[in-house]
């Protein structure tokens, strides 16, 4: 890098030793020298115009510093004889200094002047990242924590699966809007996901169970809701009872948990300034609290992001009327993926620092809470293997399933389509997966164990799913970029 300073005679003034009075003065001196090195191609007798490619970053800021400098230090003027008493020309008496036969103090070069002001621009930058990641770690540890009992322990760089559960307890501050805890009460999981990381290739595959699929219950949530029920039901017994019946059901083991409620959700949003979501038609959803009043490219807080990610009664204006998305769960996990690369995107434009990502850490809420064996290290560590991840590589997959009318007291319910589920199983969990104690049962309504699918297999038949990267319904939103 070039200093800019202005071309001289190449003359430098003597140097003379003295004591280190900063500290670690030995790396601002080599890094003085490095900008000195650096100066030889400017030419004697010949000046630069501002802006010119050998100047420094903020050269005229530096040169005021440098300024300020040199008024801070009470130097005389240029011909002034020596300080303290010493001569005339100018020179400034300083009391209690001893000047009558110290020789002049050089006076600093424009060079010097910049190498200082650049070494302390680096030592403020040092300690703050420093201190940054001391708040990142404590802002961490102050999120609530959940003790998982059946969770399994992964070994230090292999492929992990977090279970992500949106909870829509009505429990919390910015929560009331969507009915109280008096009125909805107990909690269950509007959202299930399974995100499967893999560092070594810094990929993430998310697997969506509809929250309408008939599982297996287990323990006490037999007695309370039968031999079987929807998968979300589990979620009213807590996080773990929801990973016990995960494993037991699909034979997937679960290495971290991350339970987040409505505010959770929104002040997660709101600490990165919102989100940015497309949509081609106004639309709403009474239920969710959606309401999009027109068209286009749009910044949403975390309310209205809320709106879209939990939004089962989806309406679209076209052609003058209201039109209704039959899909229900799965039109919202669609547009729940949506929303999640629009987070992606959020978080990698406003917290692509340190210093950002623990103000973006320390704004969560208490509607935030992860298992106690996710620790601090560990989300630093993925923080920074992940930190140029794209929102558009992020794989979803919604897990296969058909109608049933075997539990008629359930209403409309999903079961898994077998083989394609335990196909897709097979192809994100791979050996991981072991052998279901308690499968789900089928459309008849009778539990059968999964059919044996090898990973060759199931790479050849493919996800029987829509496949990520096919288009949205026109009226579903996406991702967007204000222009």
């Amino acid at each position: 890098m070039t200093n800019g300073r202005p071309p001289d005679d190449g003359s430098s003034p003597p140097v003379r030793k003295r004591r280190d009075k900063v500290a670690n003065a030995g790396g601002l001196a080599a890094l003085g020298k490095q900008l000195e090195g650096t100066s030889a191609s400017g030419s004697s007798g010949t000046s630069e115009s501002p802006g010119a490619s050998g100047r420094a970053a903020n050269e005229s800021g530096l040169r005021a510093l440098g300024a300020r400098i040199d008024a801070a230090g009470g130097r005389g003027g240029r011909g002034g004889g020596g300080r303290g008493g010493g001569g005339g020309g100018g020179g400034v008496d300083r009391p209690g200094r001893r000047g009558a036969g110290r020789s002049r103090r050089r006076r600093w070069s424009t060079r010097r002047k910049i190498v200082v002001a650049l070494s302390f621009v680096v030592i403020v930058v040092l300690l703050v990242v420093g201190g940054s990641y001391v708040f990142l770690q404590r802002s961490i540890d102050s999120i609530n924590k959940l003790h998982i009992n059946d969770e399994v322990a992964v070994q230090s760089g292999a492929p992990f699966t977090v279970l992500v559960i949106g909870s829509d307890s009505r429990v919390g501050e910015n929560a009331a809007e969507f009915g109280s805890a008096a009125e909805v009460a107990g909690q269950r999981s509007d959202v299930v996901q399974l995100w499967r990381v893999t560092p070594s290739t810094k990929q993430v595959q998310v697997l969506s169970i509809p929250r309408d699929t008939v599982v297996s219950m287990l323990g006490n949530d037999v007695s309370e809701y039968g031999t079987y029920n929807r998968i979300n039901t589990s979620f009213g017994s807590g996080a773990s009872q929801l990973v016990r019946t995960i494993t037991a059901n699909f034979g997937i083991q679960i290495n971290h948990v991350v339970e987040i409620d409505f505010a959770g959700f929104q002040d997660a949003v709101n600490a990165v300034g919102g989100v940015y979501l497309d949509f081609n038609y106004p639309a709403k959803d009474a239920y969710s609290g959606l309401d999009i009043t027109a068209p286009g490219c749009q910044l949403l807080d975390g309310s209205q992001a809320l709106g879209v990610a939990r939004s089962r009664h989806y309406y679209y204006y076209e052609d003058g009327e209201w039109q209704y998305d039959g899909t229900s769960d799965f039109g919202r996990i669609q547009r729940q993926d949506a929303f999640l690369r629009s987070l992606i995107a959020a978080v990698k434009s406003r917290e692509t620092n340190p210093i950002a990502l623990a103000r973006f850490a320390g704004s969560l809420h208490e509607g935030l809470e992860i298992d106690d064996g996710f620790s601090a290290g560990e989300l630093i560590g993925l923080a920074e293997t992940y930190h140029s991840f794209n929102g558009n590589d992020l794989v979803s997959q919604t897990l296969p399933t058909e109608d049933s009318s075997a539990f008629p007291d359930l209403g409309d319910v999903l079961v898994a389509d077998q083989p394609a589920a335990q196909q897709m199983l097979v192809s994100i969990f791979g050996s991981s997966l072991i052998a279901p104690t308690n499968p789900p049962p089928d459309a008849n309504g009778y539990a059968v164990a999964p059919p044996t699918v090898s990973p060759t297999t199931a790479a050849a038949g493919a996800p029987t799913t829509t496949p990520a990267t096919t288009p949205p319904p026109s009226f579903d939103p996406t991702p967007c970029t204000p222009s």
